[in-house]
């Protein structure tokens, strides 16, 4: 049965174990909905309250008279399948069990799992968790997050889903995010997957409109010939990275643990990813590397690579990388080093093209449109040391005003303090990606490639 929009946009919400003290998990859930920015209707469901944050309290979502899209559950583990009937009495929908103590202690907690997946079993209710924190969702603001905004910050919208099998990487992430100014879509935290898996959530995204790149972090799979199948059509509409967890053997004991997951061997799970064209990421920096870049920009057509420097030093960490990841960098021809006039004499035209330390916005300008108008390279990669005084602030205008004109590859690689930040924030808001090393910038580039090549 399919996933129901409910959990992402659901017109009215029950909080059951809402709680009248701050820093509880159901007080800061329900926080969330009544203080944020959420317009449906809020039902607290605590039977020892009259009122919590202003709103009338229930004794049960049985209570409520008015219908009832999404119910988040956050009560102790051996009340939950009580809780769980009663919302299939009131035909909820989509349910979000954030409470812990089912599977990932071990056979007594997993005969109470077994008992929620017997509940919905049938119905027309879809359940995410238990041992979750649910969802978050930048457009609808449905955050069930129980980690206060002072000290999680949420990304802004985007375009990226994230959906993740540990609450604790998936939140981390997402504070980290919203930091970096990378905006997400739809956020998922579907522990120990009773109900809803990794697959099933794919296959929604797949067709969720405000979704252009997947990005998951998983510890082990609940039904490997079901992934493996809806895993390849998903690919074949969008881009989807993997970051696999648990791939030693302390590593898989520790998923076992973590959300009951059985992590499998790395080299399995590899090869799956490979046949149904997901990336697979080495590290959740490399995660969010290769989803910002798909987010934005075009695939290269092909590995011909040009890389435009301000600072030498960086040019040949960004050759090194690129020859390391099979790209090419063709020496300019003639005919196009003919545009750069007006360079002085000491710049490189090679590949890379070194515009050297005094090099400012015009300079940039022509090396750069040079290459993107040029049939001889696919993809660009600029680097900009901020830091030189020649360079004006309007370099970033520059740039995005280039990369709206041609239909070309450009991703960036900047590093530096506050300043260099400002400018960074600018051009990654615009749609370039910006990377702090010229061999994370490589490796974007060359996910993008990867993919482009299995869909070919």
């Amino acid at each position: 049965m399919a996933i129901p929009k409910e959990f992402f946009s659901p017109q009215s919400v029950a909080v059951i174990g809402a709680s009248r003290h701050p820093g509880k998990i159901g007080h800061e859930i329900l926080w969330n909905f009544a203080r944020g920015f959420y317009k449906g209707r809020i039902f607290p469901i605590n039977p020892n309250s009259e009122k919590i944050l202003g709103l009338r309290c229930y004794r049960s979502v049985l209570n409520v008279r008015e219908k009832i899209d999404l119910a988040i559950i956050a009560v102790k583990a051996e009340t939950v399948p009580s809780v769980l009937t009663e919302c299939m009495g009131k035909k909820i929908p989509a349910v979000i069990v954030i409470s812990g103590g089912f599977s990932e202690l071990g056979p007594a907690g997993k005969l109470r799992e077994n008992e929620l997946q017997k509940i919905v079993a049938g119905t027309n209710t879809r359940l995410i968790g238990p041992n979750c924190v649910g969802v978050f969702d930048a457009k609808t603001n449905v955050d069930t997050l129980f980690l206060s905004k002072s000290r999680l910050l949420r990304p802004h919208a985007g375009n990226i889903s994230f959906i993740s099998q540990s609450g604790a990487v998936g939140t981390t992430i997402l504070d980290w995010l919203a930091e970096s100014g990378i905006g997400i879509s739809k956020f998922i935290s579907y522990g120990n997957q009773a109900d809803i898996d990794e697959t099933d959530l794919l296959e929604f995204l797949a067709s969720d409109n405000e979704t252009k790149v997947i990005a998951a972090y998983i510890e082990g799979l609940k039904s490997g010939r079901k992934f493996m199948q809806i895993a390849k059509k998903v690919s074949g509409k969008k881009q989807v990275i993997f970051l696999k967890a648990g791939k030693t053997k302390k590593g898989s004991q520790a998923a076992s643990s973590h959300t009951g997951s059985l992590a499998g061997s790395a080299e399995i799970y590899s090869g799956a990813f490979k046949q149904t064209g997901i990336l697979e990421a080495g590290n959740w920096e490399e995660l969010f590397d290769f989803a910002k870049a798909f987010a934005s920009q075009p695939l290269p057509a092909s590995n011909r690579l040009a890389v435009i420097t301000d600072g030498g030093g960086f040019g040949v960490l960004a050759a090194d990388e690129a020859e390391r990841q099979n790209f090419e960098l063709p020496e300019p021809s003639k005919k196009l080093k003919l545009k750069f006039k007006g360079f002085p004499s000491y710049a490189s035209l090679k590949n890379p093209i070194d515009l050297t330390g005094d090099a400012d916005a015009e300079r940039y300008k022509i090396a750069v449109e040079s290459c993107l108008k040029s049939d001889e390279f696919d993809a660009v990669l600029v680097i900009l040391l901020f830091q030189v005084p020649t360079l004006e602030k309007s370099i970033d205008e520059t740039i995005l005003a280039l990369s709206r004109k041609y239909n070309k590859t450009i991703v960036a690689c900047a590093a530096g303090s506050h300043y260099t930040q400002q400018l960074v924030r600018k051009l990654e808001a615009g749609g370039i990606p910006v990377y702090p090393t010229p061999e994370r910038a490589v490796g974007a580039l060359r996910a993008m490639l990867k993919y482009k090549n299995f869909k070919v």
